[in-house]
C-alpha cells in the first residue's frame, strides 16, 4: 500500500527552544485510504501531529514524507501545491465572523480559483447549490445564508467540515471535530467524514477525545502521550487496560507551536 504519510524519528520542538519536544522521535506510516483516530490526553501532541502532517510545522529532527515527497526539500511553490492536496480542519474553524455561511463554505475552492473568481464569489457565490448540499450532509442546509457569527459553536464546527466536502484533497486531517456536538450529532458527523473519505479513497486522520467513538468508528487507533506514540494498533487489539494506562494521571501542559506557518494559515492554503 502506498503511504500518504511516513514519519521516521520526527521530533518537533516548542517555540521556546527548550529541550522538551511537542513530538518526540515519532515513527508512523499511514497508507493511502486509511482511516486513523488519534487519541490521548490533552497536551499529548495530537494537534501538533496533525499540523505537522499538514506541513505547518517543520520537524526539528527526523524525516517526513507526504504523498511521496519531502515537503521541506521542495521549493515554496511546489510545497504550496502539495499543501493543496491536503485539508486541515482545526477544532475552531477560522471563519470570518461577518461572512455568510455560503461564502465561508465555498472558500474550499479558493486554491483552484482565479483571483477574479474569488473576489466575485464574495458578492455572488459561485456555486451555492454545492455549498447547500455540503451543509445538508451535516444537517445545516437551513444556514446557507446565515452569518457566521450567528452560528453556535457546534454549527461553526460543522460549517468548517462542510468545506472539506467541497475540497478535492487526498488527505483529510481533522482536529476534534465533535467537541461541541451532542452524542447523536457527533456520531452522524464522524460517519459523514468516514463516508466521504471512503468515497474518494482519501486518507482520514482524526483526533478525538471521545475514546468510545474512536473505538467504534475507526479501525486503527494511535495513542499519544507526552509527544510519544504509546500504541499504534487495530481497535480489536486496543484493550481497556491500554486506554486506562494512556490516560492515567493525566497532566496537561501548554503547547506552543513552532515558528513556522500557523495551522490557520495552512488551513486556508490547504482548502480550508
Amino acid at each position: 500500500m502506498m503511504a500518504t504519510f511516513r514519519l521516521r524519528g520526527v521530533t518537533v520542538r516548542h517555540l521556546t527552544g527548550s529541550r522538551a519536544a511537542a513530538l518526540h522521535a515519532l515513527d508512523l506510516t499511514i497508507g493511502a485510504g486509511e482511516q486513523v483516530a488519534l487519541i490521548g490526553p490533552s497536551g499529548a501532541g495530537k494537534t501538533t501531529l496533525l499540523a505537522t502532517l499538514a506541513c505547518a510545522h517543520r520537524p526539528s529532527e527526523g524525516a517526513l514524507e507526504i504523498l511521496g515527497q519531502d515537503p521541506w526539500n521542495l521549493p515554496h511553490a511546489a510545497r504550496h501545491r502539495l499543501r493543496a492536496r491536503l485539508f486541515l480542519a482545526p477544532q475552531t474553524p477560522p471563519l470570518p465572523a461577518r461572512q455568510r455561511v455560503v461564502t465561508a463554505v465555498l472558500a474550499a475552492r479558493l486554491p483552484h480559483w482565479t483571483l477574479w473568481q474569488a473576489l466575485t464569489s464574495l458578492v455572488r457565490p459561485q456555486d451555492p447549490d454545492a455549498a447547500h448540499a455540503a451543509l445538508s450532509r451535516f444537517s445545516l442546509g437551513d444556514k446557507l445564508y446565515a452569518r457566521v457569527d450567528r452560528l453556535s459553536g457546534g454549527e461553526r464546527q460543522r460549517c468548517g467540515l462542510a468545506r472539506l466536502l467541497l475540497s478535492d484533497a487526498e488527505a483529510l486531517l481533522v482536529d476534534e471535530p465533535i467537541s461541541a456536538l451532542d452524542p447523536a450529532l457527533a456520531r452522524h458527523t464522524l460517519a459523514t467524514l468516514r463516508q466521504e473519505a471512503a468515497q474518494r479513497n482519501a486518507t482520514l486522520v482524526c483526533s478525538l477525545h471521545q475514546v468510545d467513538l474512536a473505538r467504534e468508528q475507526f479501525g486503527r487507533l494511535v495513542g499519544l502521550r507526552d509527544g510519544r506514540i504509546v500504541f499504534d494498533a487495530p481497535r480489536e487489539q486496543v484493550t481497556d487496560t491500554m486506554i486506562a494506562d494512556l490516560y492515567a494521571n493525566e497532566h496537561v501542559e501548554p503547547q506552543v507551536a513552532p515558528p513556522h506557518d500557523t495551522p490557520a494559515q495552512i488551513a486556508v492554503g490547504a482548502c480550508f
